[in-house]
């Protein structure tokens, strides 16, 4: 459960500190007071959008920390390496700069937005009053649906099935083209194919003849070197070279061999001394022959030379990326001049692709048929307790059209109806449902899906809007329920829902030196009698709405007790 809410510089709440506790905690205050900010900051730590307007007015940032208790193991701490400390804490901080950046962290360890939202998701469930304008959407009636069915396992496995379908007929498309189309690809693929062909590619050459090329343009340079070294080394015929001079010199100390030790190691090393002179003398002739070449191996060289540039400004950077390039063109010359065995072959394996997708997609169906059946069930319980017992709730199930039948979802069309009064038929629910309706539609929805979930804190913004009377009394008993087993946060303007709440929190707007701030404060059972006799009487507040302030509060007591 989220136990601390720390909130600096955002909007006009220069810094609060809010401890919720568990179970119920409501918050009240006048319209624009910045209850509404507190939702904000709640959604900014846990890693959803939030914009750089809600930078308090001359702060150099926003700031909001929100510590977690009892937090489960869950799979994120592993796919990312950190989670509560041994105190099954976890400290969850963003901080929003003027420039658009974030700075996240979770205890201490820097996230991304995107990890802190997958993370955020995981330990708070916000409900606005946005969320009654998805209910009207039909599109996000089968997302209700499985949600609450669990059809993970037979939707991911009808998926993998829909993607070979999809990637099957991608295939299909690239090969069907109109015979003119086809033929203008087929000569312009046969020319590049032929020109590459006549290049005669190598791996590796250009190099070598680049190479050979600068030796060729250096080569009488490189002769008159290697010559150099090698008269010198070995000499001629009237001049002795090194290796001869190291021969007397072996010669001389030859004569006192084993007289002295040190003489004897003296001549050993121009033995070795001589040896390396005649080898290095050897290479230096070798290397003089490479450099003489033919008459016109230099024109040919660089004429090669040339033939590869322009090869390479046309097919690739170089002789392997030209090479890659020749085979997919065969590969496409062949798929071309082959496809209709290829379409033939790629039809038949469609057919049994699209029998696999439509066998797993009935899977999928009667799992949701199974969990329709349940949802209205579980939905009809809830509006009865709700005050809604007349209304009646039903998943209504189709078979999708087209060509098909099937889409990356499965083969259904699902969308909720209801009857809001006896005698009346069936209808899609953003026909007939009033805004109080809608509220508690949506309430019981998101209870019973809150069942299948691990996420341990509900907050709901103001979903209670166009609720009244009687209805608003169930609306706060059903809050009460939901909150023996979550953590529940509300933001509310119904005396009957802050009256339910475990915790009640004041949010007042003021002024200080001229500036506008918020300020949250826990309430004690007075200052919350008269909060709620503000709830139900405005600024005239009586003693008799003081006293039914208090009724309230026994009210909501006596029934947490039967809970």
């Amino acid at each position: 459960m989220l136990s601390v809410l720390h909130i600096e510089n955002i909007a006009v709440i220069e810094s609060a500190d809010i401890l919720f506790g568990p179970g119920f905690n409501a918050l009240t205050g006048e319209t624009g007071a910045g209850k509404s900010i507190v939702v904000d900051a709640m959604s900014a730590v846990t890693g959803e959008r939030a914009s750089r307007e809600l930078i308090r007015t001359g702060a150099k940032s926003a700031l909001v920390t929100g510590c977690f208790v009892g937090v489960e193991r869950l799979p994120w701490f592993a796919e990312n390496g950190v989670g509560p400390d041994e105190n099954g804490e976890l400290l969850l901080q963003r901080e929003i700069l003027p420039d658009g950046k974030n700075v996240c962290r979770v205890n201490g360890r820097p996230v991304t937005v995107a990890q802190l939202k997958a993370l955020g998701r995981q330990l708070l469930n916000i409900h606005g009053q946005h969320d009654g304008q998805q209910l009207l959407d039909e599109s996000c009636h089968l997302e209700y649906l499985d949600g609450f069915g669990g059809t993970e396992g037979p939707l991911t496995a009808y998926r993998e099935a829909y993607q070979r379908l999809m990637e099957l007929d991608r295939q299909m498309a690239a090969l069907q083209m109109d015979e003119a189309e086809k033929a203008r690809r087929v000569d312009t693929l046969s020319y590049q194919i032929n020109e590459l062909e006549r290049g005669n590619l190598v791996p590796g050459e250009e190099e070598e003849l680049e190479e050979r090329r600068d030796i060729l343009r250096n080569a009488a340079d490189l002769a008159e070197a290697a010559d150099g070294a090698h008269y010198a080394l070995f000499g001629d015929e009237d001049t002795a070279g090194a290796v001869a001079l190291l021969m007397s010199a072996e010669q001389a100390l030859e004569r006192v061999a084993g007289v002295s030790g040190e003489l004897d190691e003296l001549r050993q090393r121009l033995i070795d001394c001589r040896c390396q002179a005649q080898d290095a003398a050897d290479t230096a002739r070798d290397l003089r022959g490479g450099f003489d070449f033919e008459p016109g191996e230099l024109d040919r060289l660089e004429g090669r030379l040339d033939q590869l540039y322009r090869l390479k400004k046309k097919y690739g950077s170089t002789v392997e990326e030209m090479l890659d390039y020749l085979d997919r063109c065969q590969r496409e010359l062949d798929e071309i001049q082959f496809a209709d065995d290829t379409l033939l072959r790629l039809e038949g394996e469609r057919t049994k692709a699209l029998q696999e997708a439509r066998k797993r997609a009935e899977v999928l169906s009667k799992a949701r048929r199974a969990a329709g059946a349940a949802l209205e069930e579980r939905i009809q319980t809830e509006l009865a307790q709700l005050d809604m017992p007349k209304v009646r709730f039903r998943v209504e199930q189709t078979a999708m059209e087209g060509e098909s039948g099937l889409n990356a979802d499965g083969m259904d069309v699902v969308r909720f109806l209801m009857s809001a009064n006896v005698g009346e038929d069936l209808k899609p629910i953003q026909k007939i449902a009033s805004g109080g309706e809608l509220a508690r539609i949506m309430l019981a929805l998101k209870n019973v899906l809150a069942e299948n979930d691990n996420v341990g804190t509900l907050v709901f913004d103001e979903v209670d809007t166009g609720v009244s009377g009687r209805a608003a009394q169930k609306v706060a008993e059903k809050l009460a329920q939901v909150a023996r087993h979550k953590q529940v946060l509300c933001v509310t303007h119904l005396p009957q829902l802050a009256a339910m709440a475990d915790v009640h929190f004041s949010v007042e707007k003021g002024e200080k030196s001229g500036r506008t701030y918020t300020a949250v404060e826990a309430l004690e059972r007075k200052r919350r009698q008269g909060e709620l006799a503000r709830l139900t009487s405005g600024d005239r507040i009586t003693d008799a709405a003081l006293a039914s302030a208090g009724e309230l509060l026994d009210g909501a007591e006596a029934y947490k007790k039967t809970l």
